[in-house]
């Protein structure tokens, strides 16, 4: 009488065993789609009217674009302003760093007065996170951060914040001069 129980411990091995094939196929798929799409691009879209290498920005959508060709854009999600922070307007990328080191600007200082002076590049507590392009009028940049939950929402004081693969991403795909349009 004990043969019952066999086919029951049976199903049970077997729902493990298609579970860990399927966790296997997911981390197989993963490692591949990671080697065939660029490193960090959201997605590639639609964004006819721009020249190819203008970066567009649109505050509405929290998301960047860069122009690839004819009419298409890599997409990636960003934080952007909060209210009463946000920008509009057309700059350029004016400097390009690697593990920019940080000095919150006097409005951000009297607004959280307890952040320290100076946070050196690299650092895990840098806003800054692994690159940062600064713009043309020396306010704000694009830049990574240390704040991945900020992605996708208006938190910034007008900086605009990508996930760290993506702005490396990004950062190796421009260059010093490449046009920043600011929308709304």
């Amino acid at each position: 009488m004990g043969f019952t129980y066999r086919p029951v411990v049976r199903t049970r091995l077997m729902w493990t065993e298609i579970v860990l094939a399927g966790l296997i196929a997911l981390a197989t798929l993963g490692a591949f789609l990671t080697t065939v799409l660029p490193a960090g691009a959201y997605e590639l879209a639609a964004l006819p009217g721009y020249p190819p290498g203008t970066i567009v920005v649109s505050q509405r959508q929290r998301s960047l674009y860069l122009v690839v060709e004819n009419g298409e854009a890599l997409r990636y999600p960003v934080a952007v302003g909060k209210m009463g922070k946000q920008w509009r307007g057309v700059v350029t990328v004016d400097g390009k760093y690697v593990a920019p080191a940080w000095a919150p600007p006097p409005e951000v200082k009297r607004a959280e007065p307890w952040l320290p002076d100076y946070i050196p590049g690299g650092s895990p507590s840098n806003p800054m996170g692994a690159r940062a392009l600064t713009l043309s009028g020396d306010e704000y940049a694009i830049h990574g951060t240390n704040r991945p939950d900020s992605i996708g929402r208006a938190a910034s004081f007008g900086c605009i914040r990508m996930h760290n693969r993506d702005i490396v991403d990004l950062f190796d795909r421009v260059a010093v001069g490449t046009p920043v349009v600011m929308l709304q």
